[in-house]
């Protein structure tokens, strides 16, 4: 029978816990989270419990609400039926910036070890996502992997130049190619899993994620489903995050696959992802260089020389833009210049092309 250990309780945790609990509270690993409730591991077994009424109304943002892999504080109930009454500090959190017009922070898996981006080598595959996801892992405080899935699909040598490009974009990152298919790489990955470390797998719909979780546990307990064939884009097979023990001991997070990944409070975290630009741009004569005109160079200097890949530069000034883009419009000082300067702007072109129309 599995126990809170195997799901990585330790003595600190133990300390976190004695001082929330109140008399009749028990520790517990959220495992998913479905509408209305969530499923706990707690006392040897899953167990669905509700969300305390007074932890939703202490809640200031939605980000401070129980995710999958936290840790939290369980009430058993007259009924049966338990209760979350607290999250325990969490050491680590991966958020990502909410879909659609309104910006807020959405958290996807709480105490997270290691962010292993899953990446098929088919339409979906893209460099620049890439560096997306191990800006992710470094603004969430967490080591980054990358399984580059689907690897039959091309021959050795593409594999080794597609290999070669994401220990790039990932630097010091581990990079372990497999298929599914053939059943090549998969053992290597089993191996790269440590017992009682969480792993949250993440990446587009279609890449293979539900099929190699299936692999690991041993039994089809993930649905999957067939990829399209003119853009290589798979449905949402998996529909919720679901943290798994596996028989090795690892902890491993399926996830639904993102259509997109916009970085919340990433900025500081930038200069990590992207390492090898910040180690070159020590070299660059004016200490506030923005690698666009300014004499001295030395980031530019490395792309034109072939040192440096022109895209990655440009994919950590996209990166750059979106960060100081949310930054204005969470000061709401800085939004009002920004709606104003716009508002200026289309005064000036409205002007313009009157005075153009008049003669």
């Amino acid at each position: 029978m599995p126990t809170l250990e195997d799901f990585g309780w330790n003595r600190k945790l133990q300390d976190a816990f004695s001082s929330l609990a109140r008399r009749d509270g028990v520790p517990g690993r959220v495992v998913a989270v479905h509408r209305e409730l969530l499923s706990v591991f707690s006392e040897g077994r899953e167990a669905l419990a509700a969300v305390d009424g007074r932890l939703i109304r202490g809640a200031a943002e939605r980000p401070d609400l129980p995710v999958v892999g936290d840790w939290v504080v369980l009430r058993r109930g007259d009924g049966g039926r338990a209760a979350v009454e607290a999250v325990l500090p969490r050491r680590s959190v991966l958020i990502r910036r909410s879909a659609g017009e309104r910006a807020g922070p959405q958290p996807l898996v709480a105490n997270v070890d290691v962010l292993v981006v899953a990446m098929g080598l088919d339409a979906d595959w893209s460099v620049r996502r890439l560096e997306r996801y191990v800006a992710l892992a470094e603004a969430s405080g967490v080591e980054p992997a990358v399984l580059v899935t689907k690897a039959d699909l091309v021959g050795d040598a593409e594999l080794s130049r597609r290999l070669a490009d994401a220990r790039a974009a990932a630097p010091g990152a581990a990079v372990l190619p497999v298929s599914a298919v053939r059943g090549a790489g998969l053992e290597g990955f089993g191996a790269y899993l440590e017992r009682r470390r969480t792993y949250a797998l993440l990446g587009s719909s279609g890449v293979g994620k539900s099929t190699l979780v299936n692999v690991l546990l041993g039994a089809g307990r993930q649905t999957t489903a067939e990829v399209r064939a003119r853009d290589g884009r798979g449905r949402h097979a998996t529909t919720r995050r679901e943290l798994f023990l596996l028989p090795s001991g690892a902890l491993l997070v399926d996830t639904p696959g993102l259509r997109e990944l916009g970085l919340w409070d990433a900025n500081g975290a930038l200069g990590a992802a992207f390492a090898d630009v910040a180690a070159l741009a020590q070299a660059c004569r004016f200490r506030d260089c923005r690698h666009g005109t300014e004499p001295g160079c030395a980031v530019r200097e490395a792309v034109e020389e072939g040192r440096l890949d022109s895209g990655r530069l440009a994919n950590l000034e996209k990166l750059r833009r979106e960060e100081a883009h949310l930054s204005r419009r969470l000061d709401p000082r800085k939004a009002r210049e920004e709606r104003d300067r716009w508002k200026n702007l289309a005064t000036e072109a409205w002007e313009r092309s009157r005075r153009k129309r008049q003669g």
